[in-house]
């Protein structure tokens, strides 16, 4: 294992928003990597982007209601065409519509004037119509040369990951670095005007390799290391997206992942979204597990999408620093709190094969999304964490 050394430091901005022991989990073959050497990360900020929540001017999301459409099976040719139907009611041109969604709920995005998205939400056919708005994932990068076995993993447990899949919903993925295993083929990018998955911003890139960074010698260990990750780009170089990108690649998620697969969303808004909410509801009921962001405002996690979603297969987490303690700047919230996990100071992969620090409940998350990788939906516990604001602890995650 290389020397640690800090090397320039690299700042990639405010991003727009398990006990398991070497020898009995990953056998003789795995080598356990030297402990974090206690090298104190510079300081970093979880303050959200200031767009976090801001409205696209003109734009909206419009789902159908369900019962108003007959085929389940709908192609996206065919979803354009009935929607451009829908539009021509009102007197809407079709060159309106940007782009379609096919998941558990079905729909469009489009530009609307205020009273045209007032009368589209008046239509029987149609459940919602929500302005699109701004959602960003918090946190704070610093880049290093080289990187070991974080607290992070070795506080929660970790186990060989080869063969699981998760799905990574956030600023893309570095598909050349050599710690992590990217599944090109199925990965996307849902951020307007750009093809490419490549992680432009960090975020993506770090997230994944707390979730599956290959036990290889080198670099840092992932929970779960050796999964296979699925990049599906929402957010762009600034770490800002929209909402209608994140329900387009839920929509993609509802339409290729499997039963017992994970999703990460490392990402929240600033306000509650019903369209958002509903996919991540509708896609957990088939079996697939979520792993989601409380997010960092200090602030009550039940008035945020998607953090706020209930449900036995969604896990929202909140972070804790490497005493138990908890983060300052992570959300609350008794009654969507699903467990606590590492979120502060944690070492994973960076752009152009590097290794970063980063702090947040984007950073906490992906380590619940590996123990789920490892162990399913019944996470395991050890103790709670200290002074949680809300005056009920947080059980922290373990792998059981």
């Amino acid at each position: 294992m290389p020397t640690f050394v800090p090397n320039r430091i690299l700042t990639f901005g405010s991003a727009a928003i398990l006990i398991c022991l070497i020898s009995t989990c990953f056998g003789p073959e795995q080598v356990e990597p030297d402990s974090d050497p206690g090298i104190t990360p510079v300081p970093c900020f979880t303050t959200p982007s200031p767009k976090n929540g801001r409205v696209v001017p003109g734009q909206y999301i419009v789902a159908y209601r369900t019962d108003s459409l007959t085929n389940a099976r709908f192609t996206a040719g065919r979803l354009i065409s009935l929607s451009e139907r829908l539009l021509s009611e009102y007197g809407i041109p079709p060159a309106a519509i940007k782009s379609s969604f096919a998941g558990v709920q079905k729909g469009f995005v489009c530009t609307l004037s205020a009273q045209q998205a007032k009368d589209l939400g008046n239509d029987p056919n149609v459940a919602f119509v929500e302005p699109d708005r701004v959602i960003s994932a918090a946190s704070c990068i610093v880049g290093l040369d080289s990187a070991t076995l974080g607290w992070g993993p070795r506080r929660i447990g970790y186990a060989n990951g080869i063969g699981k899949t998760v799905w990574i919903v956030d600023s893309g993925v570095d598909t050349d670095h050599p710690d992590i295993q990217v599944d090109r083929l199925r990965s996307r990018s849902f951020v307007e005007g750009q093809t490419s998955v490549e992680d432009r911003n960090g975020h993506g890139t770090h997230v994944a390799g707390v979730i599956g960074a290959k036990n290889n010698r080198i670099g840092t260990l992932g929970v779960a290391s050796g999964a296979t990750v699925v990049a599906l780009r929402v957010l762009d170089e600034l770490g800002d997206g929209k909402i209608s990108a994140v329900v387009r690649a839920l929509g993609y998620i509802s339409q290729h992942a499997r039963r017992g697969e994970v999703v990460n969303m490392s990402l929240v808004g600033d306000t509650i979204s019903n369209i958002l909410d509903r996919e991540v509801s509708g896609i957990a009921n088939r079996g697939i597990m979520f792993a989601i962001a409380a997010g960092n405002g200090a602030r009550d996690a039940a008035l945020v999408s998607p953090a706020r979603v209930n449900h036995p297969n969604v896990f929202t987490v909140s972070a804790m620093d490497d005493k138990d303690a908890w983060a300052g700047f992570s959300n609350f919230g008794t009654d969507v709190i699903d467990a606590a996990a590492p979120g502060v100071g944690i070492l994973s992969t960076g752009l152009n094969g590097r290794y970063a620090y980063l702090s947040g409940t984007s950073v906490a998350t992906p380590h619940v999304a590996g123990l789920l990788l490892l162990d399913g939906r019944h996470l395991g516990r050890d103790g709670t964490v200290k002074n949680d604001p809300d005056g009920l602890p947080d059980p922290i995650a373990r792998k059981r």
